[in-house]
């Protein structure tokens, strides 16, 4: 066996813990032996999150022994597998203290995300915007129904859209302002864009749902990007037909690795969140997926089960304040 110091191969670590209740001493004492036994010294922070109580713990390897025939990737991957197994207790301790915890490697566990994604409806905002237009059009229930079953991924997103965009055929434009206006916030929504932006970082935004909406929400929050559908409007009323193509799971991936690849940003600098099945294909890519408040299909592929409705929990699983 090969032991090379200070080999960048073995990733640093960030281990986080997140809740809305005090951490219980014993979940904190179990993770202080974890990194003492693994690391020797670690350093533990408490990030500032108004109504919450976080911890970070951070180590920082000093060498990773390599035995001989395997890279140093190759032996650093087969690290982080063992580091994972051996955290597992940790993460069966927090959710037993009703904690949210997240583990992150590397330049990520390092410095944060560089560029932070996350879905719109029942994640940036706290309701389904094409369930409000639809309230204007007297088909709420039927497109509410239709909503949970795409979320659910029992319907092929791209036809439940064009179903429940059918349903709004004949309602006057002006109706985008009057939703737009009427739209909350997810609490903790634009702490985490200004967490982001105070780390000189990039948050962006990939929906569903539609830019009449979405474009003053991200213009109001200071977001860097958005992606979203677009509807058909004549003679300024809804024809019920999306404009162009329609923003599936495929296409918000795409989109993540659009932007990162504009910034010169690695895919495993980068964090999403989402809470629906077509949120998938970019939770797969990025180096962090959050399933927000999220349906199972989601909550069970997603590296991070985050139920407490608060977005800004998201920055202190990175190791961030977000106080605003």
């Amino acid at each position: 066996m090969v032991l090379v110091r200070q080999h960048p191969a073995r990733p640093s670590v960030r281990f986080s813990l997140v809740s809305s209740e005090p951490l219980p001493p014993a979940l904190l004492g179990a993770v202080r032996t974890v990194f003492l036994r693994e690391f020797g010294e670690f350093t533990e922070q408490q990030p500032r999150i108004r109504g919450l109580d976080a911890r970070t713990f951070f180590a920082k390897s000093r060498y990773l022994a390599i035995p001989e025939g395997l890279s140093g990737e190759e032996a650093a991957r087969a690290w982080i597998e063992s580091f994972n197994e051996k955290s597992e207790q940790l993460r069966t301790l927090a959710g037993d203290a009703g904690a949210t915890c997240a583990l992150t490697t590397g330049k990520l566990a390092e410095n944060g995300p560089k560029l932070i994604v996350t879905d719109v409806d029942s994640t940036f905002i706290a309701s389904e915007v094409i369930e409000l237009l639809a309230a204007a059009a007297g088909t709420e229930e039927e497109v509410r129904e239709i909503t949970e079953r795409a979320m659910r991924g029992e319907l092929d997103f791209a036809d439940s859209l064009r179903e429940r965009v059918a349903t709004l055929e004949g309602i006057d434009e002006e109706v985008f302002a009057r939703v737009a206006d009427a739209i909350d916030y997810t609490p903790g929504a634009l702490a985490l864009v200004d967490a982001v932006h105070a780390h000189d970082g990039t948050f962006c935004l990939v929906s569903g749902g539609f830019h009449e909406v979405c474009d003053t929400l991200a213009e109001r929050s200071r977001v860097d990007a958005l992606l979203a559908n677009r509807l058909e409007v004549l003679d300024g009323r809804l024809t019920g037909r999306v404009a162009g193509g329609i923003v599936n799971r495929e296409a918000k991936a795409h989109a993540v690795k659009r932007w990162a690849k504009l910034r010169g940003y690695d895919l495993r600098e980068v964090v999403v969140a989402g809470d629906g099945a077509n949120d998938l294909a970019m939770m797969h890519i990025a180096g962090l997926s959050v399933a927000f408040c999220a349906k199972p299909i989601v909550a069970a592929q997603a590296d991070v089960r985050l139920d407490l409705p608060r977005l800004d929990a998201i920055a202190a699983l990175v190791g961030w304040d977000a106080e605003t």
